[in-house]
């Protein structure tokens, strides 16, 4: 019995060491990231230099400690251990992001440093700030880069960590350079090259994009960052809305694409076939999708409101790809255009395709749901006929169905149970319903006058935030990646 419990701590201790090695990593490269907005500070000479300058030191001295103390483990991990990695790293990482904003000179309180941060890192971009324009420019800075290195870190996980974790389906999306065994991190190194380049191209032409469209530099690469991240954090409250300049819009809506596209399909793009990106029927389900919606909310916006046929069709291209694409920018008040605001809501449970920066319930899962529908009712008809469930051509297995079957239902759930707990703290039907979805699809902006499109999630109450924040990380991690720690199976023979 004692040797049996001496073996358990033995192997428990083995298990922390090689996950707080790959922490201290991650730790010392966030404090690498906090140079550049020190830099941007110390540039004006603003005095939040120092904020960063000790939040860097203090994040270096975690991550080095962690790193040393851990020296001698393996960087190879197992499934289960990837889940305890994965969920610490989410939970961790927008804690130490926060300091930043807890020390600035701004007067941000705990709760809003640790909500904003979440939101920076989940690429969710709900904010708690407002009068963004007086902001010194390292935090504006800071904001932009959560973002732009949380949507790194969300493609890795989802191309390399979460098809191996098979949550909610995502095991239909194992690419040819994912390890089939059960050590995922050596091949998410190399994932994570190939995509790097191509993330940081992306940002960089879209950088140059806005800069010809006419956007001041530091206006250019902080928004190229939450762009490409479909994030959404902009230097401004009025978002794409305080840019007369109408074409920025349209750049806004080709790279809000790009970044909604599976990642690992320009890799494949590149010096092979330049048109595979559109060959896949996942990105065409997505266009397609795109294209629809904002033909419905063109017509219903011109029918319904002042606006000229162009003019509508510019509002409600750019917003309808916002909300779709999860980056939640936003030009106009769109909970104005009468019952189009369901609409809105409705969008956000869309999502991009899957290997992107996307948030949501993603493209492929309802492409499933219908071929999987579509094979029930032919069963109706044909009791005896076989009608396989397909996706993009080929045959799906029963456990990728009941995967995606489960996921939707606990994902509507979440949603039920989450908008009931923030009704119970006191906010209306209408704020809780669509606070509650927006942060479990990580889109940004809900509905109505408090949180909608011209508001903030600064009013809300402290446990409101949490609970939001709460949502955030659970829709990142795609719900099941946290909610299996609760099962007494995941424990047992750890």
């Amino acid at each position: 019995m004692i040797n049996g419990v001496r073996i358990k701590l033995k192997v428990a201790c083995w298990l922390v060491a090689r996950i707080f090695h790959v922490l201290g990593l991650l730790l010392i490269v966030l404090a690498g990231v906090e140079v550049i907005p020190l830099l941007a500070d110390l540039a004006v000479g603003n005095p939040d230099w120092m904020v960063f300058a000790s939040a860097a030191l203090l994040t270096l001295f975690l991550g080095m400690s962690l790193l040393l103390a851990t020296a001698n483990r393996s960087h190879r991990l197992t499934i289960r251990e990837a889940y305890l990695l994965t969920a610490l790293l989410w939970v961790m990482l927008p804690l130490f992001g926060a300091i930043p904003f807890y020390f600035s000179a701004q007067n941000i309180g705990i709760t809003d440093a640790v909500f904003e941060s979440v939101s920076g890192l989940t690429t969710t971009g709900s904010t708690v700030l407002t009068g963004l324009e007086s902001f010194p420019p390292g935090l504006l800075l800071w904001r932009s880069m959560l973002q732009w290195t949380g949507g790194i870190g969300i493609i890795v996980m989802g191309v390399a960590i979460l098809p191996l974790l098979r949550v909610g389906g995502m095991q239909l999306m194992k690419t040819e350079s994912s390890d089939t065994s059960d050590k995922v991190l050596p091949r998410a190194k190399e994932i994570a090259t190939g995509i790097g380049a191509t993330y940081v191209g992306l940002t960089l032409i879209c950088a140059i994009a806005y800069g010809l469209g006419g956007m001041t530099a530091f206006d250019a690469v902080n928004h190229a960052m939450t762009t490409i991240a479909t994030g959404g954090f902009s230097t401004h409250d009025q978002s794409f809305g305080y840019f007369d300049n109408p074409s920025l819009p349209w750049i806004a809506i080709l790279f809000m694409i790009s970044g909604a596209l599976p990642f690992t399909l320009y890799l494949k793009s590149i010096g092979r076939d330049p048109l595979v990106v559109f060959k896949n029927g996942q990105v065409r389900f997505f266009l397609g999708f795109c294209f629809f919606m904002v033909f419905v909310l063109t017509v219903w916006a011109w029918r319904t409101t002042d606006l000229t046929p162009f003019n509508a069709f510019a509002q409600s291209a750019f917003n309808v790809i916002s909300i779709i694409s999860t980056t939640g920018f936003t030009t106009t008040d769109y909970t104005l255009w009468g019952g189009a605001s369901v609409v809105f809501l409705i969008l956000t449970f869309s999502g991009g395709c899957s290997g992107s920066t996307a948030g949501s319930i993603k493209m492929f899962r309802y492409q499933l749901m219908w071929s999987f529908l579509k094979s029930q009712l032919n069963r109706l008809i044909h009791p005896h006929g076989v009608f396989p469930v397909t996706y993009d051509g080929h045959e799906v297995s029963s456990d990728i169905v009941l995967s995606v079957t489960a996921f939707l239902g606990l994902y509507l759930v979440t949603w039920f149970a989450l908008s009931v707990a923030l009704s119970i703290s006191g906010l209306d039907f209408q704020t809780s319903v669509s606070a509650a979805a927006t942060a479990l699809t990580n889109v940004g902006p809900g509905l109505g006058p408090v949180i909608g499109p011209s508001g903030t999630f600064g009013p809300l109450p402290a446990i409101d935030k949490w609970l939001l924040a709460g949502g955030m990380l659970l829709g990142r991690l795609e719900l099941f990646t946290l909610f299996v720690f609760i099962t007494p199976r995941f424990w047992r023979d750890l």
